[in-house]
């Protein structure tokens, strides 16, 4: 007579792969220590803040926040159209301002017929924004300073700006950054800065 052994199944005893753990260890350190780097540069080289009004919509809605490149304006000058974060007349007890640069060091700035002027010609970039109704303080020409900036908000007619007298031209040394990342608001997405 034949006996049926049937199929046998031996369990193999499972054992831990001291280089898969060590392995997984070790990316997970890494990413931790990534982690704490880059919010300690953020936290040392950067800043964030509001945005206040709507004076720079449609690009930087008024209940979102920026990040701020606090270090960027060591090393370089500010340029044309970049936006900016600053106090008015270095006056910490106001709130953070971001606004658009379109006036540099040395130049003679200038609202005509709504349209703005740099050294006495038309700046056609700056047409994509609407026409300003109320020209400020440049219904005649003024000539910014070796360290001065002339800054406006993107949505010109609803703007405290540089045409404004409470602000006027932002000294550099009254510029705490270049506004870089803009942090979700009510439309809940991450945006670069432009």
């Amino acid at each position: 007579m034949i006996k049926n052994k049937g199929l046998v199944f031996y369990e193999k005893e499972k054992k831990l792969n001291k280089a898969l753990v060590k392995s997984i260890l070790e990316m997970v350190i890494a990413t931790v220590v990534c982690i704490f780097l880059a919010l300690a540069i953020t936290y040392v080289f950067g800043g964030r803040t509001g945005i206040i009004g709507d004076s720079m919509e449609p690009g930087l809605p008024s209940s979102g926040q920026v990040l701020i490149n606090r270090m960027i304006y060591m090393i370089s000058d500010p340029q044309r159209n970049d936006v900016i974060v600053f106090l008015p007349y270095g006056n910490s007890a106001s709130h953070y301002y971001t606004k658009r640069v379109v006036g540099l060091p040395g130049e003679t700035v200038q609202i005509v017929e709504g349209r703005l002027q740099i050294d006495g010609i038309f700046i056609e970039s700056m047409d994509a924004y609407d026409q300003m109704l109320d020209p400020g303080m440049v219904d005649s020409p003024l000539k910014l300073g070796e360290d001065e900036y002339f800054v406006l908000g993107d949505n010109r007619n609803s703007s405290e700006d540089s045409r404004s007298g409470n602000i006027g031209p932002v000294s550099k040394s009254n510029i705490i950054g270049k506004a870089w990342l803009v942090i979700p608001g009510s439309d809940g997405r991450i945006k670069l800065v432009e």
